[in-house]
């Protein structure tokens, strides 16, 4: 399995390799892939050292797989020329996730759409992944009218350079900025740029990808998403409104013997996710799981997973294991 890993040098670039080591990917060989800026670089996989190459001399390696994290732009330009060889892309970034021939996956609710055609696949994004682990089992049961959820995300969602821009603030230094404002002891929402309608990209993707993973077009979803300063991953408070009515401690059941869902839910212990604790973990958290008393067949969730494996490496990764295990690549 000769493996690219496109934007190697960023943020969940590194991840990337260090999931792939731990999930044991059957990496062969590896192709450290970035921009011109990073080529020559020296980057460390498995105790081996490797030099980081451009684009044009990884599509020309036709790799069996590439593993994207470069940014739309690139994506839009690189995966068709990557797919052209005959090497399968799973992009993390928004470029192909709206695109009516291309597949939008979360392994553990609708890999099943995949085919040896699929030579460009997507990533959702990371609040969307989270949400809909928690959300998928609960559809399967009870159907889903609608879904409010307001995000609390971490800086990692904006790279590398939000990171320093904290640092920096911590320290009383001045820096550069990645936000409008600082960022240390405050709450920023604006996540991504504001559309037409007064929402940002970052709410919209919750809205537009949740129809298309769950194959629901009916479901009603709205959205308010906020940088907050922390690093270690992102928080959802998701508020759903179901179809039929529920047991609270069915649900908690449910939940907990869903595959990727950890619940962590015990007011007696105050036990409940905490982006402190998700860190460095691939499952999603769920808890503060309650009944929302103000109306009918409507439930309160605390959703929390590091936004860099799960809603990124990780589940990049787990969908090309995906195609690994079905022998669709």
């Amino acid at each position: 399995m000769r493996v690219a890993v496109v934007g190697v040098t960023g943020m969940v670039g590194n991840v990337m390799l260090e999931v792939l080591a731990e999930h044991k990917f059957p990496v062969t060989e590896l192709i450290p892939v970035a921009s011109e800026k990073s080529v020559g670089k020296k980057i460390t996989f498995q105790g081996t050292e490797y030099t980081v190459i451009g684009l044009q001399q990884a599509v020309s390696l036709k790799p069996d797989l590439a593993l994207f994290s470069a940014g739309a732009t690139v994506s839009k330009e690189w995966a068709p020329k990557f797919a052209q060889v005959g090497t399968t892309v799973v992009d993390n970034s928004s470029a192909w996730r709206m695109e009516d021939t291309k597949k939008l996956v979360i392994p553990e609710i609708n890999a099943d759409v995949l085919t040896k055609d699929d030579k460009i696949i997507a990533n959702p994004n990371c609040s969307t992944i989270q949400m809909l682990v928690a959300l998928a089992p609960l559809q399967k049961k009870y159907g889903i009218k609608r879904v409010v959820v307001s995000t609390y995300q971490s800086i990692t969602g904006t790279g590398v350079k939000a990171v320093r821009q904290l640092e920096n603030e911590y320290k009383g230094e001045k820096g550069e900025m990645a936000y409008h404002y600082q960022i240390h002891r405050n709450a920023i929402p604006h996540c991504d740029v504001f559309e037409d309608n007064g929402y940002t990209k970052e709410e919209m993707k919750l809205v537009r990808e949740t129809k298309k993973i769950l194959r629901d077009d009916s479901i009603a979803v709205t959205a308010t998403a906020v940088r907050i300063p922390v690093v270690g991953g992102h928080s959802e408070a998701v508020n759903v409104e179901l179809k039929k009515d529920f047991n609270i401690d069915e649900v908690r059941i449910l939940l907990a013997q869903s595959p990727g869902i950890k619940v962590q839910d015990n007011t007696d212990t105050n036990t409940y996710p905490m982006p402190l604790y998700a860190h460095g973990k691939d499952d999603v958290f769920v808890g503060r799981i309650r009944r929302d008393e103000s109306q009918p067949n409507t439930l309160n969730l605390w959703v929390v997973a590091d936004n860099l494996r799960k809603g990124a490496a990780t589940n990049t990764i787990q969908i090309a294991e995906y195609l690994i295990a079905h022998k669709l690549l």
